[in-house]
């Protein structure tokens, strides 16, 4: 009998595994003000200790919080030399890529990506004399050549050195004609899509959401793209002309309403939405979680990530 229970155990954890297919390390979670705790989320695959950072607003204090919770094991000075091995920055603003700029000297050599508009803003405006020193391998002299940047192309996928992950970015709009850009990570035949900050099409006067989702329908609808990290920056309370290219919980309807459409599906059930860069002033990231759970006809299921707790996702 106990030879059955320990079988059945090992049978039960086997098809567990199998169901999930990344974990999800928040090192930050915020939309500004809050400069330790600023959008950075590290994603790996289950038993591997190496992971891709999307964005970098927050690093060091992320990383000591998921250390106390567990998330992470090993020292800072470990986590951040030896298992980040590359970073996805989405766009130019400081609140997605700080942490990155702070914790350069203490960092070891691996890959930023991102897509070109990006890494100018990156070369000709952070890592220059007058405000830090050119640790990248282009640009301003003297280049210390520790990160090497990673051209991303849209809709071309790129190989992350040193992890079991590929990813394939795509533009958005961030207070158009501003980029930002989203990454579709890949392990296998399995995808996690994350997005920096984005305007709607319709506020944007854009068509690059819609673009993306006519990428992503197809996965979504073979089950092999099961969750989706996107920002939810203001209530719905803000108008529309002064949301500076971020959501509210009706925009993010909305989008997601015309994501169904592409898919065909009659709704969303089983997509999982993890709600990024809330703006944290005053009862904002409350009231956001409410107003999205209170309106939900498409079914998704909605996570608001903690600092420093691991998420897994399948």
């Amino acid at each position: 009998m106990k030879k059955l229970a320990l079988s059945l155990f090992a049978i039960f954890t086997y098809i567990a595994c199998q169901a999930q297919h990344f974990d999800l390390i928040p090192l930050g979670i915020y939309g500004g003000e809050q400069e330790d705790n600023l959008s950075a989320y590290l994603v790996g695959i289950p038993s591997d200790t190496t992971f891709l950072s999307l964005d970098a607003g927050t690093i060091n204090t992320g990383i000591r919080k998921a250390i106390q919770l567990k998330s992470l094991n090993g020292s800072v000075e470990t986590v951040l030399r030896n298992q980040i091995k590359g970073y996805f920055i989405s766009h130019g603003h400081l609140d997605h890529l700080s942490g990155l700029i702070i914790n350069s000297p203490a960092d070891s050599k691996k890959n930023i990506f991102a897509i070109a508009p990006v890494l100018q803003i990156l070369q000709n405006h952070y890592f220059i004399t007058d405000t830090w020193i050119n640790f990248g391998d282009q640009g301003q002299k003297p280049i210390l050549g520790k990160y090497h940047y990673t051209t991303l192309q849209e809709g071309i996928t790129t190989s992350v050195q040193n992890t079991p992950l590929s990813l394939t970015a795509y533009e958005l709009s961030h207070v158009n004609p501003y980029k930002s850009s989203a990454a579709l990570v890949q392990h296998d035949n399995h995808y996690l899509l994350y997005l920096g900050d984005t305007g709607a099409d319709r506020v944007e006067k854009s068509n690059q959401l819609d673009k993306l989702w006519r990428s992503i329908a197809p996965l979504i609808k073979q089950k092999q793209l099961n969750s989706i990290l996107i920002e939810v920056s203001f209530p719905n309370s803000q108008p529309e002309n002064l949301l500076f290219g971020h959501l509210t919980p009706n925009l993010l309807l909305e989008e997601l309403q015309n994501l169904k459409e592409k898919t065909g599906l009659k709704n969303l059930e089983g997509l999982t939405i993890v709600v990024t860069h809330r703006k944290p002033t005053g009862n904002n990231p409350k009231i956001i979680k409410n107003e999205l759970l209170k309106n939900n006809p498409l079914k998704v299921n909605y996570i608001f990530p903690e600092q420093g707790k691991k998420i897994n996702l399948n």
